[in-house]
């Protein structure tokens, strides 16, 4: 991996995102860092959430996000179940609690349900946009308004299961919404249930073991370190 011979530092970077960071902070960061105005990525990850950021430096770049965003991503992901949240994740305000107990195998026919494509709501609070306004900016008003379901395809496995938690790999196509998987799998289970961890292996061709630390993104005396960790476009279709 080599920083690209031009005019403007730019290039692909993979970042394994740390928890408690925004996706845009890291953007205001690497902006701040490379000296560059056009930086973006190819998918959000909500702040509890951690893994791989595809963040695209410069104008060539961020012209390819809609490319990126496309592809199928992979993941690992927590339930806590018996306690379900507004917000679908460990974010949110506690709306419910169950004392039901599911077994392995409830939990096993449940998640089969969930395999191939399905159709998903999009939550309340969700970035998706409904006459120009952001869903989540109505949830935070206390509104609720209806949601047309969106198709996706999912592929889920069960990981390990200790009640109350239960980790799950998923892969799945562009638009899925981890959280609601996790509230919808606990409908199913009828104990209900929200997300605890979120952590994202992969996004389209590029794995985490391929990212680069994102403490790293927090000091300026990173820079050639962050600028050797650059991908070109030639070294996309070799790697």
């Amino acid at each position: 991996m080599n920083l690209l011979q031009s005019n403007e530092t730019s290039g692909i970077l993979l970042v394994n995102k740390t928890k408690g960071k925004t996706s845009f902070s890291l953007v205001a960061m690497l902006r701040r860092m490379l000296n560059v105005k056009k930086i973006g990525h190819a998918g959000t990850l909500d702040p509890f959430a951690t893994g791989v950021m595809v963040m695209l430096i410069g104008k060539k770049y961020t012209r390819m996000s809609d490319q990126f965003l496309c592809e199928n991503k992979e993941y690992e992901a927590t339930m806590r179940l018996g306690v379900e949240t507004d917000t679908y994740d460990c974010e949110g305000k506690v709306v419910s609690t169950s004392d039901i107990i599911p077994s392995i195998q409830d939990l096993e026919k449940v998640i089969e349900k969930f395999q191939g494509d399905i159709e998903q709501i999009p939550p309340m609070f969700s970035a998706k946009k409904i006459k120009g306004k952001k869903l989540y900016e109505l949830a935070r008003e206390g509104k609720e308004i209806e949601r047309k379901p969106s198709q996706v395809h999912v592929k889920i496995s069960l990981i390990d299961y200790q009640y109350p938690f239960a980790k799950i790999h998923v892969c799945c196509s562009k638009g899925t919404y981890i959280r609601s998987l996790a509230h919808d799998i606990g409908k199913g289970l009828g104990s209900g249930a929200h997300l605890t961890d979120l952590h994202r292996t992969r996004s389209g061709q590029f794995s985490i073991n391929k990212c680069i630390d994102g403490l790293l993104l927090q000091d300026t005396i990173n820079r050639e370190q962050i600028q050797a960790a650059l991908l070109s476009s030639a070294e996309l279709s070799a790697d």
